[in-house]
């Protein structure tokens, strides 16, 4: 594992950023798309963001994505078990208020889904150079 920065990630975390964004704030009558694609989408964020300034296996990165998501899960449990709102409406909105085991299921597709682009991309780019 070292540090580094990569334009490429840098780029994909930014647009995916403005989706998120976007799905944030004008997105709230998209329903599913907003709720369920969204989740997933913050996971693959999670992924280029890290990416971005560390240089590892894409499979450890994808990990900590998802755990970050599971954790942010985990969070909105223990808030609504012990009755505790987020009184900044910001950050109700980042993290959610209402904990659901089909976000689980979004982390681990958004993991899966930047495992699978990033095969892609390998194997693209190895035929390139004319690898097999």
């Amino acid at each position: 594992m070292s540090l580094r920065f990569d334009l490429a990630s840098f780029v994909r975390a930014a647009f995916l950023f403005v989706v998120l964004v976007l799905l944030a704030t004008v997105g709230r009558d998209l329903g599913w798309v907003r709720s369920f694609l969204g989740d997933v989408l913050a996971v693959a964020w999670v992924f280029y963001v890290i990416r971005t300034f560390v240089k590892t296996r894409a499979s450890w990165i994808a990990a900590i994505a998802f755990a970050t998501g599971a954790a942010v899960e985990l969070v909105q449990f223990l808030l609504m078990s012990m009755d505790v709102q987020i009184p900044n409406r910001s950050l109700r909105i980042v993290f959610g208020a209402t904990p659901d085991w089909w976000d689980i299921l979004a982390y681990a597709i958004g993991a899966a889904l930047v495992l699978g682009v990033d095969f892609l991309t390998a194997a693209r780019g190895g035929a390139r150079q004319g690898k097999p």
